[in-house]
């Protein structure tokens, strides 16, 4: 499903919730499982190579990580794919979350080939999540938090 610009931070404003920022809740552990598994499958078989992935998140708002190995890249550069407790929402990036300011950043610097991308951006979307860019998650978060102090500048 494609979005504009606002709707993916539309998405997050309306999945948002003070009371319980690491999970929603009507927060469902198996059907979030069942639904991770199938993306792995979905990548493994879209890149022909077994991808590791770690599950259930401690302590944190994200469910899962998804790593396409560097090997199965054009770029020789993993690709990793997070995903949400909150809804079906997916962040892809290159090596890792933070090695690169964005995907078009990676790609511009030579480490991610726009195929590549193209094929783990479509999995997830397949699959019904909604892609969220990296760049919104880093912004900051302009929510009703019931947190009181941040170690931190809060982001998305």
């Amino acid at each position: 499903m494609a979005m504009n610009e606002t709707e993916p931070l539309a998405l997050l404003r309306a999945l948002d919730d003070p009371e319980r920022p690491k999970q929603p809740l009507r927060y469902d552990r198996t059907a979030t499982g069942l639904a991770f598994s199938g993306l792995v499958r979905r990548l493994e078989a879209d890149f022909g190579v077994p991808c590791e992935s770690e599950r259930d998140t401690q302590d944190s708002s994200e469910y899962g990580r998804i790593r396409v190995p560097a090997d199965a890249t054009l770029c020789r550069t993993r690709i990793v794919v997070c995903v949400s407790k909150f809804g079906s929402l997916a962040e892809v990036c290159a090596d890792n979350p933070g090695a690169f300011l964005c995907t078009d950043e990676a790609h511009e610097e030579g480490a991610l080939d726009l195929g590549d991308l193209a094929t783990v951006e479509r999995a997830p979307a397949d699959l019904s999540y909604v892609n969220v860019p990296k760049e919104l998650l880093e912004s900051d978060y302009e929510g009703p938090s019931a947190l009181k102090h941040f170690t931190a500048r809060p982001t998305w």
